[in-house]
């Protein structure tokens, strides 16, 4: 007789009263809840942007053999073809190698077009109004709209992001400082924040992009110079009202360092407004970068980017596709951004009662 030996149990999530509420409050504002559904489906579609837009296909079968160009570079010669370089798969020569004479199969993503594709058969002079091969039309460079608005969506946020997650470690940082200790350390900060603030961000972009050409990391480096104080008075006031409560005072007694006093018993604290801040936070990361695009001073030329699209709009107003694409992808994704924030804040409100 075989023994049957007890099963390990899994671990049980506990979640605290407080957090069981504040999820409550959170889905209590349908408006917030279901734009925070949209924003991620919309996120994680365009994380995986080279399986919906790509002039690669995703899988091709030649002469019994698969091949996936959309991981792989493969040489035209490997298709029976004459030259030594990557395979142009939107080539009429190379697709009847592959399907007539390999008799093989090509899959193609949603959208056949790169971001830098540039369609060579248009009809009509770029850009092109909206067709069945162009979803949204092309750029005045016979780019795909469709295309760059995906990957742009997907740059903007993923930007956003980073921004905004190393510029609230940053202010909480020294929001957490200036308020712990207080004094001349808090009045010195102070000061230095004061002219920090006063020096000219888009004085020196310009300044900057003259001498060298910003990229996604330079462009992330000098406004995080400057957006890490957004949140550094939101915790200082936190740390400065609770750094003299009566369970301070008793770790202090017990022996606690400094630093365990402030991120294990004054941050979880602070944290409420921190977290009530970071969506809008958020939403101007992404408006700034959007912003610099339209001026030109942020990325490269040639990167898919909102604001690039919206620039393209405006000097070219016979093509009213380019502007109301822009307009409508960005007003729709800062929109969703606003709409969760005030889902959070609500979440986080001590006024609201148990629902």
């Amino acid at each position: 007789m075989a023994l049957s030996l007890p099963r390990p149990a899994l671990p049980e999530i506990r979640i605290s009263p407080v957090n069981r509420r504040r999820w409550r409050n959170f889905k209590a504002n349908k408006r917030g809840y279901w734009s925070l559904w949209i924003f991620l489906v919309l996120f994680a579609v365009t994380l995986f942007a080279e399986f919906i837009a790509n002039d690669k296909p995703l899988f091709v079968l030649y002469q019994g053999e698969p091949y996936f160009p959309v991981f792989v570079s493969y040489p035209e010669t490997e298709f029976g073809g004459f030259f030594q370089t990557e395979a142009d798969y939107r080539d009429p020569v190379v697709k009847d190698l592959i399907e007539k004479e390999g008799h093989g199969l090509i899959v193609w993503p949603l959208v056949e077009y790169d971001y830098r594709t540039i369609n060579l058969n248009l009809p009509v002079p770029a850009p092109a109004p909206p067709s069945a091969e162009n979803w949204l039309g092309t750029d005045d460079q016979g780019r795909d709209v469709l295309a760059r608005l995906i990957y742009g969506f997907r740059i903007s946020v993923l930007f956003g992001l980073t921004l905004t997650i190393l510029s609230s470690i940053i202010g909480v940082a020294a929001g957490a400082v200036q308020g712990y200790f207080g004094g001349w350390t808090d009045l010195l900060f102070q000061r230095f924040i004061e002219i920090w603030t006063s020096v000219p961000q888009l004085y020196l972009l310009i300044i900057i992009a003259a001498i060298i050409e910003p990229n996604f990391w330079i462009l992330l480096g000098i406004l995080l110079l400057f957006s890490w104080v957004a949140l550094v008075g939101v915790v200082r006031a936190e740390f400065l009202r609770g750094r003299n409560f009566e369970y301070v005072n008793a770790a202090r007694a017990l022996g606690l360092t400094n630093a365990k006093i402030m991120f294990k018993h004054l941050l979880p604290n602070a944290m409420v407004a921190t977290l009530t801040f970071m969506p809008f936070i958020l939403n101007s990361s992404i408006t700034t970068l959007t912003s610099l695009d339209f001026l030109g001073f942020g990325l490269p030329p040639g990167s898919p980017s909102l604001g690039e699209l919206l620039a393209q709009g405006k000097a070219n107003i016979q093509a009213p596709w380019l502007g109301l694409t822009g307009f409508f992808s960005i007003a729709v994704m800062l929109s969703l951004l606003i709409f969760i924030g005030e889902a959070v804040r609500d979440a986080f409100d001590p006024r609201k009662v148990m629902q």
